[in-house]
């Protein structure tokens, strides 16, 4: 009787044991994820769409994982570039000017190359910046945003106020981060590594 009673014990301790597994490897609400104060789903947004700046350290290097992410989660991620200041308005004008050519979120070797334009530093002069900017587009066959006509420049402020529009709405205030169908951002903080990231990801487009 003795033994079976510790046979018992043990496999209730087994059991509880992996349910506490299961239940921690789940994202959790307010740690890794969180609800959006307002619905985005009118503004068709990828499954997936980073929030993000030129301007921003942080963000050039989650460029550099983006591939590897839309692999985990079997996505192309959309963009959206923050105008919550001065410094990101110019970088929201740059990256939208591209956007709105290409029909498309700029591949990653170009991301990458206007994140270099417009981090050079504070030893580049003005017009080394914009040389260096002038370049990513002219070299692909683009117009560089300096040089916009009118009917240009009204479609670039007209896709940065829709952008301003949603950071607004989902109330951004740090980058990067992502927003899920619409309706949850993922909090990058709280999570170790690309893996993590993904494995939220993954959890609400299945879930919500």
């Amino acid at each position: 009787m003795k033994k079976l009673s510790l046979m018992f014990a043990t496999v209730v301790l087994s059991v509880t044991a992996l349910i506490g597994c299961s239940e921690s490897s789940m994202p959790v609400e307010g740690k890794q994820f969180e609800q959006l104060p307002a619905n985005l789903s009118t503004y068709r947004l990828p499954p997936v769409t980073e929030v993000f700046s030129l301007n921003c350290g942080h963000c050039r290097k989650m460029e550099a994982v983006i591939p590897e992410l839309e692999k985990l989660t079997n996505q192309k991620f959309g963009k959206v570039h923050v105008t919550f200041n001065e410094s990101a308005q110019i970088g929201a004008m740059i990256y939208y000017s591209a956007e709105m050519q290409l029909g498309k979120a700029p591949d990653h070797k170009m991301m990458e190359e206007l994140f270099a334009a417009v981090q050079m530093g504070d030893g580049a002069t003005l017009q080394e910046k914009k040389t260096a900017i002038d370049t990513v587009f002219t070299s692909r066959g683009l117009i560089s945003p300096y040089d916009f006509d009118e009917e240009q420049q009204k479609q670039l402020f007209a896709a940065m106020q829709v952008a301003d529009d949603i950071s607004v709405k989902a109330q951004i205030n740090s980058v990067p981060t992502f927003i899920v169908n619409g309706k949850y951002q993922v909090i990058t903080t709280g999570h170790k590594d690309e893996q993590d990231i993904a494995a939220t990801i993954n959890y609400l487009i299945q879930n919500y």
